[in-house]
């Protein structure tokens, strides 16, 4: 695995290393030994995944509040999503800044948010699995969102009428929201 990117001091974009051949292909998904010799020391507890059948499914912004706040370690694996993640530490330089990248099945890159940052995604195409693995359980009662089309957010999301959820559409504005973390 090789770290492409380190963003906000904190976000990870790693590409792993993949083995093609005319059978397919092989590539390590996960490996702590690996994550760790690239500076990414985090223990994994827990594994989701999703399926959106549709292009222009929206998802997020999502996190938990402390003492549940989740690190994510991201992949696509079929379809393309345009991930985004945005800076919720009330004490970083980057507060309420976020970053945007394409993952996508072809070019299989893998992206860590540790906590502190609220996350979403829309898929680029129908039928897209999405895999992440977090570093805290899920905990109801702690989770939290940012209105996904927040104007002081200002995020490109490329798509004009996206499918959401109801709780989605019901998040709080960023100003709006109590800092945590």
């Amino acid at each position: 695995m090789k770290l492409i990117e380190k963003v906000f001091d904190a976000i990870y974009v790693i590409q792993p290393q993949v083995f093609e051949d005319h059978r397919g292909y092989f590539f390590e998904s996960f490996s702590y030994e690996k994550l760790e010799g690239i500076g990414l020391n985090a223990r994994f507890v827990q594994d989701n995944e999703s399926l959106s059948s549709q292009k222009g499914v929206l998802r997020g912004l999502h996190f938990q509040n402390e003492p549940y706040a989740q690190g994510k370690l991201i992949r696509v694996i079929k379809g393309a999503v345009l991930d985004v993640a945005v800076d919720i530490r009330k004490n970083s330089k980057y507060y309420g800044q976020h970053f945007a990248i394409e993952l996508n099945e072809e070019e299989k890159k893998m992206l860590y948010i540790p906590p502190g940052f609220a996350h979403g995604f829309v898929t680029l195409r129908d039928n897209t699995i999405f895999n992440y693995k977090c570093t805290n359980y899920y905990h109801k009662p702690s989770e939290d969102g940012i209105l996904w089309n927040d104007p002081d957010l200002n995020i490109d999301w490329n798509v004009e009428n996206p499918i959401l959820s109801k709780k989605d559409n019901l998040n709080q504005r960023f100003k709006d929201f109590a800092r945590l973390f």
